[in-house]
């Protein structure tokens, strides 16, 4: 089984993906580190950018058979069985990502992008199993465990259960750092 982890930048794919494979016996995959490993991801600053079409192709013929928890903000776009998509209150997405020393500009387009809901929809327009899951004020054993009920329930669509819209007063400044 493939499962894809995906979301905006900081809101605990890594984390989750590594606590899902331990826990499930899978094998746990980076999209940056794969992309790199198959020279399909290109540095351009402190990030890489990766030809989805290639990631696709050749992650569906590496993973074809095997049991794979793939992370990365670019792994919805990789033919998975599943795909867990999760979601971080932008404000916390800000904090976490201003931590984490990312420009005013990057910060802002992040939040924006998880204030809109860019990457589940992308997730949703690409595959059949999406899983939308809020990890906002959660440990991550919450999480895992919330992750491993709905997979235990055979659950395979779940979509719309995030809705920040109230939030944007709260979010603005950080919308405003585009510098």
């Amino acid at each position: 089984m493939i499962i894809a982890v995906t979301g905006t930048p900081g809101v605990g794919k890594t984390t989750l993906s590594k606590l899902l494979a331990a826990k499930l016996g899978y094998e746990y995959v980076s999209v940056r580190d794969f992309a790199l490993e198959k020279g399909i991801g290109e540095k351009a600053g402190d990030e890489i950018e990766i030809d989805v079409d290639e990631l696709a192709r050749l992650a569906s013929d590496e993973f074809r058979g095997k049991n794979v928890v793939i992370d990365g903000h670019l792994s919805h776009f990789i033919p998975a069985d599943i795909v867990i998509v999760l979601r971080l209150h932008p404000r916390a997405v800000a904090e976490r990502l201003k931590l984490r020393g990312y420009p005013p500009k990057k910060l802002a387009e992040n939040v924006e992008a998880e204030f809109v809901d860019v990457i589940l929809i992308e997730a949703v327009e690409e595959n059949k199993n999406v899983l939308e899951v809020n990890t906002t004020d959660r440990r991550p054993e919450e999480v895992l465990n919330e992750v491993l009920s709905l997979l235990q329930a055979g659950v395979r669509r779940r979509v719309g259960i995030v809705d920040w819209s109230d939030s944007y007063g709260e979010i603005l400044p950080y919308l405003m750092r585009r510098g």
